[in-house]
């Protein structure tokens, strides 16, 4: 094979007989021409190579300011002055449809109470927890701050009014940001398949989608993630395209940007590993490819590995620990999700009470203690009034671990042995009385509630008085008989005399009976563990001095570490919410069920995210039909004919197939709870592959049918907006009678039953 780079001439003669084959009229020459059997692979991979080539330096002189040549099964040929007025006109709808109604309704819509919060947050600068990584939150408090927003609205739930607060800041971001997700698929699928008419349908499609204009409109993390994911996917073809031009400034910038959208895919959320897998993908096949260049010595081969790994590691590791370095920063007042975090973590947030703190350094008998389990996210001993219901063990009070501080979590500290010093010492008995009900710490051979190998945990007694399983012992761990322990800095555990087990906080939440607090047993299994290793945090005793606590703020990796682990265990422990109805992920590409944003009756304003039924079962039929269209493509290509567009179709289609994959098939893996709005990235690659998918079937018909083929795609467009005006008001709102009564804005328009609006 020539290589284009020593001998530029025969490429440009190849690429000029191709093109004239192509253009001469008579497409069927071209598809049904029989190669010769012995060589029909190596014109294959030649026309493969050519076509590929063509198509990247069409694209490097595009993006430059010059012509822009489609294939010609588009039958478009598109100059820069029509290019730009068709991309000014997408992206024109596209802010017009985001934008329109943006304040309304003016109340608190669905998420808005979390992430609306959180923005708050960051302009108070006060310290809170999310299962989600920050950046999203920064932007939006950023939005609120740049537009006048003072952070003291509540966001106490949904319904609230906004009243005199400025909110529009906050949807004006996420709105703006989704407004490109159409602009940026347009762009890729115009890159991908050279097809002038596959980039409108796919602007089509997604401008006129209900739920991507619903999903767009509120203060969400989904529209910035979703930013980010095809920003960074647009950096990637872009990329891809300047394969033959490597280390030129264009290369540089689209692997940079490559890298910081993957970053910022990831700080949004951590679905972001589904587009950072994704580029990984496409990279080890560049590499692949580029290990097979014989022209290439091993230094440039190097050089090529290097590069990508400071674009596409480096660079978005390093953003990666900024945003978390920023948020930090920004975050140094106490706040609700202090309790989520070690002592040591909170020693460094202004306000809490172990920051700059004093206290007796070793516990004593007759303190008041609070007592922190080390596991993350392993909560406070605590205690409160309410039994364990019926059937759950022995019916006594309750005992758990919690995620927040509370005067419920507070023990005295009581001898069993008068003869005993004033110091708790390693092997020493105690009891422990929880301060506001008496009730002692008390275990017994019962079932746990959660944990079945485990025992029972409870309150019980009355006044300080119990019995011989309200009594356990002291082991600080590694320590010897004798050892003092020592208040945040001591690891100790709680073995109860009675049964032998050892107090432990297992970290599964209990039913709402239990106040989704974390479960408490008596571990018969002796291991050391964090989970059964505790802490003594909060210490007051007026007859021991006192000692500073800044000794014990910890570094910044150590707290990067620890806010991750406490996010992905977070993650995985979310619960549905009242009354609010999950989904699974089956139900997703078909449209089977929305999600209600705001309001359930005829007086109320009612919002509700439901994808455009037209482009969602098109996208369903699409990826149904993709891998028929890919064996059939494959077929003719063995038996030595060539159709135009089957290798798009199987290389730029497959990938656009595998993004689907990756962003769709884990949530099967997921034991957290789902709802709609998590396919909604999945959604964005369905689309792009379903416009790849119609230029296909648009092009591989004869120019005698062309026009009749470029009605249908005008009444397919036609269909698309007018189910967009029929269900619009599930977007921007309404009122008045419901979908079932006379007189419904959505009168007629409830296809499926388990649509409820």
């Amino acid at each position: 094979m020539v290589n284009q780079r020593t001998n530029p001439e025969a490429f440009w003669v190849t690429e000029e007989c191709i093109t004239q084959l192509n253009t001469a009229g008579d497409t069927s020459t071209l598809r049904h021409r029989r190669t010769v059997p012995t060589s029909s692979e190596t014109l294959q991979t030649l026309s493969e190579d050519r076509r590929s080539q063509t198509a990247e330096l069409d694209d490097t002189q595009s993006s430059n300011g010059t012509s822009a040549h489609f294939s010609p099964g588009g039958h478009f040929s598109q100059d820069p002055q029509s290019s730009r007025v068709v991309l000014m006109l997408v992206a024109g709808l596209c802010f017009a449809t985001r934008l329109y109604k943006i304040t309304e309704p003016p109340h608190v819509c669905w998420d808005e109470t979390h992430f609306g919060k959180m923005g708050s947050y960051y302009i108070n600068r006060t310290f809170f927890f999310d299962v989600h990584p920050p950046l999203a939150k920064m932007l939006i408090g950023l939005a609120g701050y740049m537009t006048g927003y003072d952070g003291t609205f509540p966001f106490g739930k949904p319904g609230d009014k906004y009243e005199h607060h400025n909110y529009w800041g906050m949807r004006g971001l996420c709105a703006v940001l989704g407004s490109f997700l159409p602009i940026f698929a347009y762009v890729i699928v115009q890159d991908l398949s050279r097809s002038y008419t596959a980039a409108l349908i796919t602007a089509t499609l997604l401008i006129f989608d209900t739920g991507c204009i619903t999903i767009s409109q509120y203060i969400l993390l989904d529209p910035i993630l979703l930013f980010f994911i095809m920003a960074a996917v647009l950096s990637m073809v872009k990329f891809n395209l300047q394969r033959f031009r490597p280390f030129t400034s264009y290369w540089w910038l689209w692997l940079v940007l490559t890298g910081v959208n993957l970053a910022g895919a990831l700080g949004v959320k951590f679905v972001g590993l589904f587009v950072i897998l994704l580029v990984g993908l496409n990279t080890v096949w560049d590499l692949w490819r580029i290990l097979g260049d014989l022209s290439l010595s091993l230094v440039e081969i190097s050089k090529h590995f290097l590069a990508r790994v400071v674009g596409l590691i480096l660079v978005p590791l390093f953003l990666y620990v900024t945003i978390f370095a920023v948020h930090f920063v920004v975050l140094n007042k106490s706040g609700p999700g202090d309790g989520f975090f070690s002592s040591a973590f909170q020693s460094r947030l202004i306000g809490n009470n172990l920051h700059n703190a004093s206290m007796p350094e070793y516990l004593a008998y007759g303190s008041t203690i609070t007592v922190k389990n080390l596991r993350i996210a392993g909560g406070y001993l605590h205690s409160h009034w309410h039994l364990y219901p019926e059937g759950v063990g022995a019916r006594q009070q309750q005992v758990t671990a919690y995620l927040h501080k509370d005067y419920n979590n507070v023990w005295l500290v009581h001898k069993q042995d008068n003869n005993a010093s004033d110091l708790v010492r390693h092997g020493d008995i105690i009891r422990l009385e929880h301060k506001e009900t008496t009730r002692n710490l008390h275990g017994h051979l019962h079932e746990a509630p959660l944990t079945k190998k485990h025992f029972q945990v409870t309150g019980y007694g009355i006044n300080g008085t119990g019995d011989t399983n309200d009594l356990w012992q002291v082991e600080v761990c590694g320590g010897q008989k004798g050892d003092v322990v020592k208040v945040l800095r001591s690891k100790i555990r709680f073995l109860h005399r009675a049964t032998g087990c050892v107090l432990y906080s297992s970290g599964k939440t209990l039913p709402k009976w239990g106040w989704e607090q974390v479960e408490v047993t008596c571990s018969p299994y002796l291991k050391e563990t964090p989970s059964s290793q505790w802490n003594i945090e909060d210490h007051i005793n007026p007859k021991l001095p006192n000692i500073s606590l800044s000794v014990l703020k910890p570094h910044f990796l150590e707290i990067l570490l620890e806010s991750h682990i406490v996010m992905i265990r977070g993650n995985s422990g979310l619960k549905p919410k009242d009354n609010e109805m999950n989904s699974k992920p089956w139900h997703w590409p078909i449209n089977y069920q929305g999600l209600r944003f705001s309001g359930v009756n005829d007086t109320e304003y009612r919002v509700y995210l439901l994808g455009n039924p037209v482009v969602w079962w098109m996208n369903l039929a699409s990826l149904g039909l993709y891998p028929i269209m890919v064996a059939v493509a494959s077929i003719t290509l063995q038996r030595g004919f060539s159709l135009e567009h089957s290798l798009v179709l199987m290389r730029e289609g497959g990938l656009l197939l595998l993004g689907w994959l990756l962003h769709y098939a884990p949530f099967y893996t997921m034991g957290r709870v789902l709802y709609f709005h998590h396919y909604f990235p999945a959604m964005l690659f369905s689309s792009m592959l379903t416009a790849d998918y119609c230029n296909l079937y648009h092009c591989q018909l004869g120019l005698k049918i062309h026009l009749e083929i470029i009605g249908k795609k005008i009444t397919f467009n036609f269909r698309t907006c007018l189910n967009f005006y029929l269900f619009h008001p599930l977007s921007y709102g309404m009122t008045g009678p419901l979908a079932h009564e006379p007189g419904s804005a959505m009168a007629g328009q409830k296809w499926m039953d388990s649509w409820e609006f």
